[in-house]
Protein backbone atom coordinates (compact mmCIF):
# COMPACT_ATOMS: atom_id res chain seq x y z
CA UNK A 1 0.00 0.00 0.00
CA UNK A 2 2.87 2.39 0.81
CA UNK A 3 4.38 1.84 -2.65
CA UNK A 4 1.01 2.50 -4.27
CA UNK A 5 0.66 5.76 -2.33
CA UNK A 6 4.16 6.83 -3.33
CA UNK A 7 3.54 6.24 -7.00
CA UNK A 8 0.10 7.86 -6.94
CA UNK A 9 1.52 10.84 -5.11
CA UNK A 10 4.29 11.26 -7.69
CA UNK A 11 1.82 10.92 -10.54
CA UNK A 12 -1.02 13.09 -9.29
CA UNK A 13 -0.48 15.10 -6.08
CA UNK A 14 0.89 18.64 -6.28
CA UNK A 15 2.14 19.74 -2.87
CA UNK A 16 1.95 23.33 -1.65
CA UNK A 17 5.14 25.42 -1.46
CA UNK A 18 7.16 22.31 -2.28
CA UNK A 19 10.03 21.67 -4.67
CA UNK A 20 8.38 18.73 -6.38
CA UNK A 21 11.56 17.76 -8.20
CA UNK A 22 12.98 16.67 -4.86
CA UNK A 23 10.63 13.69 -4.86
CA UNK A 24 11.60 12.35 -8.27
CA UNK A 25 13.94 9.77 -6.76
CA UNK A 26 13.10 9.68 -3.04
CA UNK A 27 10.05 8.90 -0.97
CA UNK A 28 7.51 11.56 -0.17
CA UNK A 29 6.61 11.75 3.55
CA UNK A 30 3.09 10.39 3.90
CA UNK A 31 1.49 11.17 7.28
CA UNK A 32 -1.24 8.66 8.11
CA UNK A 33 -2.31 9.31 11.73
CA UNK A 34 -1.94 11.62 14.68
CA UNK A 35 -2.12 11.31 18.46
CA UNK A 36 -1.67 14.16 20.92
CA UNK A 37 1.36 16.14 19.75
CA UNK A 38 2.67 13.29 17.58
CA UNK A 39 2.25 12.15 13.98
CA UNK A 40 2.99 8.82 12.32
CA UNK A 41 3.98 8.20 8.72
CA UNK A 42 3.14 5.33 6.39
CA UNK A 43 6.30 3.50 7.49
CA UNK A 44 5.32 3.59 11.16
CA UNK A 45 7.80 6.31 12.16
CA UNK A 46 6.64 8.83 14.80
CA UNK A 47 7.31 12.57 14.76
CA UNK A 48 6.81 15.28 17.36
CA UNK A 49 4.91 18.05 15.59
CA UNK A 50 6.62 21.17 16.91
CA UNK A 51 4.90 23.35 14.32
CA UNK A 52 1.27 22.44 15.11
CA UNK A 53 0.62 21.65 11.45
CA UNK A 54 1.15 25.22 10.33
CA UNK A 55 0.67 27.05 13.64
CA UNK A 56 -2.89 25.71 13.60
CA UNK A 57 -3.51 22.51 15.57
CA UNK A 58 -4.24 23.98 19.00
CA UNK A 59 -5.75 20.80 20.50
CA UNK A 60 -3.28 18.35 19.01
CA UNK A 61 -4.50 15.27 17.18
CA UNK A 62 -6.55 13.44 19.83
CA UNK A 63 -10.00 15.00 19.64
CA UNK A 64 -11.14 13.60 16.31
CA UNK A 65 -13.87 11.43 17.78
CA UNK A 66 -15.62 14.17 19.77
CA UNK A 67 -15.25 16.75 17.03
CA UNK A 68 -16.21 14.18 14.41
CA UNK A 69 -19.40 13.44 16.33
CA UNK A 70 -20.30 17.14 16.22
CA UNK A 71 -19.70 17.11 12.48
CA UNK A 72 -21.81 13.96 12.03
CA UNK A 73 -24.72 15.41 13.97
CA UNK A 74 -24.60 18.56 11.86
CA UNK A 75 -24.43 16.52 8.65
CA UNK A 76 -27.60 14.73 9.71
CA UNK A 77 -29.37 17.98 10.58
CA UNK A 78 -28.19 20.30 7.78
CA UNK A 79 -25.15 19.28 5.70
CA UNK A 80 -24.94 22.60 3.87
CA UNK A 81 -26.56 25.90 3.27
CA UNK A 82 -25.06 29.20 2.24
CA UNK A 83 -24.82 32.46 4.19
CA UNK A 84 -25.84 34.41 1.07
CA UNK A 85 -29.08 36.11 2.27
CA UNK A 86 -29.76 33.18 4.64
CA UNK A 87 -28.59 32.24 8.11
CA UNK A 88 -28.42 28.91 9.92
CA UNK A 89 -28.01 28.07 13.62
CA UNK A 90 -24.33 27.05 13.67
CA UNK A 91 -23.13 30.21 11.90
CA UNK A 92 -25.22 32.33 14.28
CA UNK A 93 -23.87 30.49 17.32
CA UNK A 94 -20.27 30.69 16.14
CA UNK A 95 -20.57 34.41 15.34
CA UNK A 96 -21.95 34.97 18.84
CA UNK A 97 -19.10 32.96 20.36
CA UNK A 98 -16.45 34.87 18.42
CA UNK A 99 -17.96 38.20 19.40
CA UNK A 100 -17.71 37.12 23.04
CA UNK A 101 -14.00 36.25 22.69
CA UNK A 102 -12.74 39.21 20.66
CA UNK A 103 -11.88 42.45 22.47
CA UNK A 104 -13.72 45.77 22.30
CA UNK A 105 -16.66 46.24 19.96
CA UNK A 106 -15.55 43.56 17.48
CA UNK A 107 -19.00 42.04 17.20
CA UNK A 108 -19.65 41.56 13.47
CA UNK A 109 -18.43 38.29 11.95
CA UNK A 110 -18.00 37.54 8.22
CA UNK A 111 -17.07 33.89 7.62
CA UNK A 112 -14.64 32.62 4.97
CA UNK A 113 -12.78 29.37 4.27
CA UNK A 114 -9.28 30.27 5.48
CA UNK A 115 -6.63 32.86 6.28
CA UNK A 116 -5.88 34.20 2.81
CA UNK A 117 -9.59 34.70 2.17
CA UNK A 118 -9.89 36.51 5.51
CA UNK A 119 -7.12 38.97 4.59
CA UNK A 120 -8.56 39.43 1.10
CA UNK A 121 -12.00 40.07 2.57
CA UNK A 122 -10.68 42.56 5.14
CA UNK A 123 -9.01 44.68 2.43
CA UNK A 124 -12.16 44.67 0.33
CA UNK A 125 -14.27 45.57 3.35
CA UNK A 126 -11.94 48.43 4.26
CA UNK A 127 -12.12 49.81 0.71
CA UNK A 128 -15.90 49.62 0.57
CA UNK A 129 -16.29 51.05 4.08
CA UNK A 130 -14.40 54.19 3.06
CA UNK A 131 -16.26 54.39 -0.26
CA UNK A 132 -19.55 54.36 1.61
CA UNK A 133 -18.36 57.47 3.43
CA UNK A 134 -17.46 59.25 0.21
CA UNK A 135 -13.70 58.60 0.40
CA UNK A 136 -11.55 56.98 -2.28
CA UNK A 137 -9.17 55.06 -0.03
CA UNK A 138 -7.77 51.89 -1.55
CA UNK A 139 -4.16 51.42 -0.35
CA UNK A 140 -2.96 49.13 2.42
CA UNK A 141 0.14 49.31 4.62
CA UNK A 142 1.86 46.11 5.77
CA UNK A 143 5.31 45.31 7.14
CA UNK A 144 8.38 43.99 5.39
CA UNK A 145 8.71 40.20 5.40
CA UNK A 146 5.18 39.78 6.81
CA UNK A 147 3.21 36.87 5.39
CA UNK A 148 -0.50 37.58 4.89
CA UNK A 149 -1.58 34.88 2.43
CA UNK A 150 -1.40 33.86 -1.21
CA UNK A 151 -4.59 34.89 -3.05
CA UNK A 152 -3.87 37.85 -5.31
CA UNK A 153 -5.05 40.55 -2.91
CA UNK A 154 -3.46 38.94 0.14
CA UNK A 155 -0.30 38.24 -1.86
CA UNK A 156 -0.10 41.91 -2.79
CA UNK A 157 -0.16 42.73 0.93
CA UNK A 158 2.49 40.07 1.55
CA UNK A 159 5.85 41.56 2.54
CA UNK A 160 7.94 38.68 1.16
CA UNK A 161 9.31 39.76 -2.20
CA UNK A 162 10.21 36.24 -3.30
CA UNK A 163 6.59 35.14 -3.06
CA UNK A 164 5.22 38.20 -4.86
CA UNK A 165 7.63 38.38 -7.79
CA UNK A 166 6.45 35.34 -9.82
CA UNK A 167 2.90 36.74 -9.96
CA UNK A 168 3.47 40.40 -10.72
CA UNK A 169 1.80 42.67 -11.57
CA UNK A 170 -0.28 42.36 -8.42
CA UNK A 171 -3.17 44.35 -7.01
CA UNK A 172 -1.94 47.96 -6.83
CA UNK A 173 -1.92 49.95 -3.64
CA UNK A 174 0.07 47.87 -1.14
CA UNK A 175 3.29 49.21 0.38
CA UNK A 176 5.51 48.09 3.22
CA UNK A 177 7.19 49.61 6.26
CA UNK A 178 9.77 48.34 8.74
CA UNK A 179 9.00 45.36 10.96
CA UNK A 180 9.83 44.98 14.65
CA UNK A 181 12.95 42.81 14.30
CA UNK A 182 15.31 44.29 16.87
CA UNK A 183 18.12 41.74 16.73
CA UNK A 184 20.14 43.58 14.07
CA UNK A 185 19.52 47.08 15.41
CA UNK A 186 22.32 49.02 17.19
CA UNK A 187 22.82 47.38 20.61
CA UNK A 188 22.90 50.74 22.39
CA UNK A 189 19.43 51.67 21.07
CA UNK A 190 16.80 51.69 23.83
CA UNK A 191 13.40 50.10 23.42
CA UNK A 192 11.75 53.53 23.49
CA UNK A 193 14.10 54.76 20.75
CA UNK A 194 13.32 51.68 18.65
CA UNK A 195 9.59 52.26 19.04
CA UNK A 196 9.96 55.91 18.02
CA UNK A 197 12.06 54.86 15.01
CA UNK A 198 9.40 52.41 13.83
CA UNK A 199 6.52 54.82 14.31
CA UNK A 200 8.33 57.61 12.49
CA UNK A 201 8.94 55.20 9.59
CA UNK A 202 5.25 54.28 9.49
CA UNK A 203 3.98 57.85 9.67
CA UNK A 204 6.43 59.19 7.08
CA UNK A 205 5.47 56.39 4.67
CA UNK A 206 1.79 57.22 5.14
CA UNK A 207 2.41 60.91 4.52
CA UNK A 208 4.45 60.16 1.41
CA UNK A 209 1.76 57.87 -0.04
CA UNK A 210 -1.02 60.31 0.82
CA UNK A 211 -3.07 59.56 3.95
CA UNK A 212 -6.32 60.27 2.12
CA UNK A 213 -5.61 57.28 -0.19
CA UNK A 214 -4.93 54.69 2.54
CA UNK A 215 -7.72 52.37 3.62
CA UNK A 216 -6.02 50.06 6.10
CA UNK A 217 -2.90 49.18 8.07
CA UNK A 218 -2.54 45.42 8.63
CA UNK A 219 -0.14 43.90 11.16
CA UNK A 220 0.24 40.63 13.03
CA UNK A 221 0.50 41.08 16.82
CA UNK A 222 3.68 38.97 16.60
CA UNK A 223 5.05 38.70 13.07
CA UNK A 224 5.54 35.15 11.86
CA UNK A 225 7.77 35.38 8.77
CA UNK A 226 11.30 36.34 9.71
CA UNK A 227 10.89 34.57 13.03
CA UNK A 228 8.44 35.67 15.77
CA UNK A 229 9.09 39.42 15.82
CA UNK A 230 7.50 40.76 19.01
CA UNK A 231 6.45 44.42 19.31
CA UNK A 232 8.41 46.82 21.53
CA UNK A 233 6.63 48.62 24.36
CA UNK A 234 4.34 51.39 23.13
CA UNK A 235 4.44 50.26 19.51
CA UNK A 236 0.82 49.31 18.98
CA UNK A 237 -0.44 52.27 21.00
CA UNK A 238 1.53 54.44 18.57
CA UNK A 239 0.21 52.59 15.52
CA UNK A 240 -3.35 53.02 16.78
CA UNK A 241 -2.77 56.75 17.33
CA UNK A 242 -1.36 57.20 13.81
CA UNK A 243 -4.32 55.36 12.28
CA UNK A 244 -6.74 57.53 14.24
CA UNK A 245 -4.92 60.70 13.22
CA UNK A 246 -5.29 59.93 9.52
CA UNK A 247 -8.63 58.10 9.54
CA UNK A 248 -7.07 54.76 8.58
CA UNK A 249 -8.51 51.41 9.68
CA UNK A 250 -6.28 49.09 11.71
CA UNK A 251 -6.50 45.35 11.02
CA UNK A 252 -4.85 42.80 13.31
CA UNK A 253 -3.98 39.69 11.30
CA UNK A 254 -4.57 36.96 13.89
CA UNK A 255 -4.67 34.01 11.51
CA UNK A 256 -1.75 32.54 13.49
CA UNK A 257 -1.81 34.44 16.78
CA UNK A 258 -5.51 33.96 17.57
CA UNK A 259 -7.09 31.30 19.79
CA UNK A 260 -4.45 30.94 22.45
CA UNK A 261 -1.21 30.72 20.48
CA UNK A 262 0.30 33.64 22.44
CA UNK A 263 -1.30 32.80 25.81
CA UNK A 264 -4.43 34.91 25.31
CA UNK A 265 -7.49 34.30 23.16
CA UNK A 266 -6.21 37.01 20.80
CA UNK A 267 -2.91 38.84 20.50
CA UNK A 268 -4.92 42.05 20.15
CA UNK A 269 -5.92 41.64 23.78
CA UNK A 270 -2.38 40.80 24.89
CA UNK A 271 -0.90 43.93 23.27
CA UNK A 272 -3.96 46.23 23.59
CA UNK A 273 -4.00 46.79 19.82
CA UNK A 274 -7.66 47.94 19.65
CA UNK A 275 -8.10 47.04 15.96
CA UNK A 276 -11.07 47.88 13.76
CA UNK A 277 -10.80 44.43 12.17
CA UNK A 278 -9.37 41.05 13.07
CA UNK A 279 -8.64 38.29 10.55
CA UNK A 280 -8.59 34.75 11.92
CA UNK A 281 -8.58 31.10 10.78
CA UNK A 282 -6.31 28.14 11.71
CA UNK A 283 -6.91 27.81 15.48
CA UNK A 284 -10.59 28.70 15.10
CA UNK A 285 -11.14 24.99 14.39
CA UNK A 286 -7.72 23.71 15.55
CA UNK A 287 -7.35 22.99 11.81
CA UNK A 288 -9.96 20.21 12.10
CA UNK A 289 -11.91 22.09 9.40
CA UNK A 290 -11.16 24.85 6.86
CA UNK A 291 -12.81 27.96 8.29
CA UNK A 292 -11.82 31.58 8.90
CA UNK A 293 -13.42 34.91 9.59
CA UNK A 294 -13.16 38.67 9.55
CA UNK A 295 -14.40 40.11 12.83
CA UNK A 296 -15.26 43.80 12.51
CA UNK A 297 -16.20 46.53 14.93
CA UNK A 298 -19.80 47.66 15.14
CA UNK A 299 -18.81 50.94 13.50
CA UNK A 300 -17.64 48.98 10.45
CA UNK A 301 -21.12 47.54 9.97
CA UNK A 302 -22.93 50.88 10.33
CA UNK A 303 -22.67 52.04 6.67
CA UNK A 304 -23.99 48.67 5.49
CA UNK A 305 -27.18 48.93 7.55
CA UNK A 306 -28.38 51.92 5.56
CA UNK A 307 -31.17 51.20 3.05
CA UNK A 308 -29.97 49.19 0.06
CA UNK A 309 -26.27 49.18 1.07
CA UNK A 310 -24.44 45.84 0.82
CA UNK A 311 -20.92 44.53 1.34
CA UNK A 312 -20.45 43.25 -2.22
CA UNK A 313 -18.46 40.14 -1.38
CA UNK A 314 -19.20 36.49 -0.66
CA UNK A 315 -17.66 33.03 -0.30
CA UNK A 316 -19.74 29.95 -1.11
CA UNK A 317 -18.49 27.97 1.86
CA UNK A 318 -18.18 30.88 4.30
CA UNK A 319 -19.90 29.83 7.52
CA UNK A 320 -20.52 26.30 6.21
CA UNK A 321 -22.69 24.62 8.87
CA UNK A 322 -20.44 21.57 9.29
CA UNK A 323 -17.30 23.71 9.52
CA UNK A 324 -19.03 26.01 12.01
CA UNK A 325 -20.14 23.05 14.12
CA UNK A 326 -16.55 21.80 14.23
CA UNK A 327 -15.26 25.25 15.23
CA UNK A 328 -17.88 25.51 17.97
CA UNK A 329 -16.89 22.13 19.37
CA UNK A 330 -13.21 23.11 19.20
CA UNK A 331 -13.83 26.27 21.21
CA UNK A 332 -15.94 24.32 23.69
CA UNK A 333 -13.10 21.85 24.25
CA UNK A 334 -10.51 24.63 24.53
CA UNK A 335 -12.57 26.30 27.26
CA UNK A 336 -13.35 23.04 29.05
CA UNK A 337 -9.70 21.97 29.12
CA UNK A 338 -8.42 25.48 29.91
CA UNK A 339 -6.08 25.38 26.92
CA UNK A 340 -5.39 29.14 26.82
CA UNK A 341 -4.63 29.17 30.55
CA UNK A 342 -2.34 26.17 30.00
CA UNK A 343 -0.33 28.13 27.43
CA UNK A 344 -0.05 31.11 29.76
CA UNK A 345 1.17 28.85 32.57
CA UNK A 346 3.56 26.71 30.52
CA UNK A 347 5.03 29.35 28.18
CA UNK A 348 7.85 30.27 30.61
CA UNK A 349 8.80 26.58 30.80
CA UNK A 350 8.93 26.34 27.00
CA UNK A 351 10.97 29.52 26.85
CA UNK A 352 13.46 28.21 29.44
CA UNK A 353 13.83 24.92 27.55
CA UNK A 354 14.60 26.72 24.30
CA UNK A 355 16.86 29.26 26.04
CA UNK A 356 19.38 26.49 26.71
CA UNK A 357 20.07 26.52 22.97
CA UNK A 358 21.45 30.06 23.22
CA UNK A 359 24.62 28.44 24.54
CA UNK A 360 25.28 27.04 21.06
CA UNK A 361 27.56 29.18 18.88
CA UNK A 362 25.15 28.93 15.91
CA UNK A 363 22.16 30.32 17.86
CA UNK A 364 22.16 34.11 18.02
CA UNK A 365 18.68 34.98 19.24
CA UNK A 366 15.58 33.48 20.80
CA UNK A 367 12.35 35.47 20.47
CA UNK A 368 8.66 34.92 20.80
CA UNK A 369 5.83 34.62 23.29
CA UNK A 370 3.39 31.92 24.39
CA UNK A 371 3.81 28.85 22.19
CA UNK A 372 5.25 30.83 19.28
CA UNK A 373 9.07 31.00 19.12
CA UNK A 374 12.00 31.33 16.73
CA UNK A 375 15.74 30.74 17.00
CA UNK A 376 17.85 32.91 14.69
CA UNK A 377 20.95 31.18 13.37
CA UNK A 378 24.15 33.15 12.90
CA UNK A 379 27.57 32.70 11.39
CA UNK A 380 29.26 34.84 14.04
CA UNK A 381 27.57 35.29 17.40
CA UNK A 382 29.65 38.29 18.49
CA UNK A 383 29.10 40.34 15.34
CA UNK A 384 25.64 38.83 14.62
CA UNK A 385 26.78 38.14 11.08
CA UNK A 386 24.22 36.09 9.20
CA UNK A 387 24.72 33.44 6.55
CA UNK A 388 24.78 34.29 2.86
CA UNK A 389 21.92 33.14 0.64
CA UNK A 390 23.97 30.22 -0.64
CA UNK A 391 25.05 29.27 2.88
CA UNK A 392 21.46 29.44 4.11
CA UNK A 393 20.32 27.21 1.28
CA UNK A 394 22.94 24.63 2.16
CA UNK A 395 22.37 24.92 5.91
CA UNK A 396 18.57 24.91 5.98
CA UNK A 397 17.49 22.83 3.00
CA UNK A 398 20.68 20.91 2.43
CA UNK A 399 21.02 19.77 6.03
CA UNK A 400 18.73 21.00 8.83
CA UNK A 401 15.31 20.24 7.38
CA UNK A 402 16.24 16.70 6.46
CA UNK A 403 18.16 15.91 9.63
CA UNK A 404 15.42 17.22 11.93
CA UNK A 405 12.91 15.10 10.05
CA UNK A 406 15.21 12.07 10.38
CA UNK A 407 15.32 12.69 14.12
CA UNK A 408 11.52 12.77 14.31
CA UNK A 409 11.01 16.50 14.86
CA UNK A 410 8.78 18.62 12.65
CA UNK A 411 9.54 22.33 12.84
CA UNK A 412 10.40 24.93 10.22
CA UNK A 413 13.85 25.90 9.01
CA UNK A 414 13.11 29.15 7.21
CA UNK A 415 15.06 31.88 5.42
CA UNK A 416 12.39 34.31 4.27
CA UNK A 417 14.41 36.78 6.33
CA UNK A 418 17.56 35.78 8.17
CA UNK A 419 17.75 32.01 8.77
CA UNK A 420 15.60 30.83 11.67
CA UNK A 421 14.16 27.70 13.22
CA UNK A 422 10.49 28.19 14.10
CA UNK A 423 8.95 26.27 17.01
CA UNK A 424 5.22 26.40 17.68
CA UNK A 425 3.85 23.15 19.16
CA UNK A 426 0.20 22.24 19.75
CA UNK A 427 -1.19 24.17 22.71
CA UNK A 428 -1.60 20.95 24.72
CA UNK A 429 2.17 20.31 24.75
CA UNK A 430 3.96 20.26 28.09
CA UNK A 431 7.43 19.87 29.65
CA UNK A 432 8.00 16.38 28.21
CA UNK A 433 7.51 17.66 24.68
CA UNK A 434 9.54 20.82 25.42
CA UNK A 435 12.50 18.73 26.56
CA UNK A 436 12.28 16.52 23.48
CA UNK A 437 12.17 19.55 21.18
CA UNK A 438 15.16 21.18 22.88
CA UNK A 439 17.13 17.93 22.98
CA UNK A 440 16.76 17.15 19.29
CA UNK A 441 17.38 20.75 18.27
CA UNK A 442 20.49 20.88 20.45
CA UNK A 443 21.97 17.78 18.83
CA UNK A 444 21.14 18.78 15.27
CA UNK A 445 22.21 22.41 15.61
CA UNK A 446 25.51 21.31 17.17
CA UNK A 447 26.04 19.05 14.18
CA UNK A 448 25.14 21.92 11.86
CA UNK A 449 27.76 24.13 13.50
CA UNK A 450 30.40 21.45 13.07
CA UNK A 451 29.54 21.23 9.39
CA UNK A 452 29.74 25.01 9.14
CA UNK A 453 33.12 25.37 10.82
CA UNK A 454 34.40 22.29 9.06
CA UNK A 455 33.55 23.65 5.66
CA UNK A 456 30.40 21.55 5.19
CA UNK A 457 28.21 24.60 4.58
CA UNK A 458 29.28 26.59 1.56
Amino acid sequence: MTTDYQQSARDHLWLHFTRMGGYSDEDMPIIVRGDGCYLEDSNGKRYLDALAGLFAVQLGYSHGEEIGQAALEQMRELPFYTNWSYAHPRAIELAHELASLTPGDLNRVFFVSGGSEAVESAWKLARQYHASRGEHRYKVVARRLAYHGTTMGALSINGIAGLRTPFEPLVPGAFHVRNTNRYHRPPEETEAEFTAYLLEDLESAIEQEGPETIAMVIMEPVQNAGGAFTPPAGYFAGVRAICDRYGILLCADEVITGFGRLGAWFGSELYDIRPDLITCAKGLSSAYAPIGAVVAGDHMMAPFLDGTAMYAHGITFGGHPVMAAIALKNLEIMKRERVVEHVEEQAPVLRDSLAQLLELPIVGDLRGVGYFWALELVKNKETRETFSDAESESLLRGFLSGRLFERGLICRADDRGDPVIQISPPLVAGPREFDEIAGILGDVLSEAWQRTTGGGVT
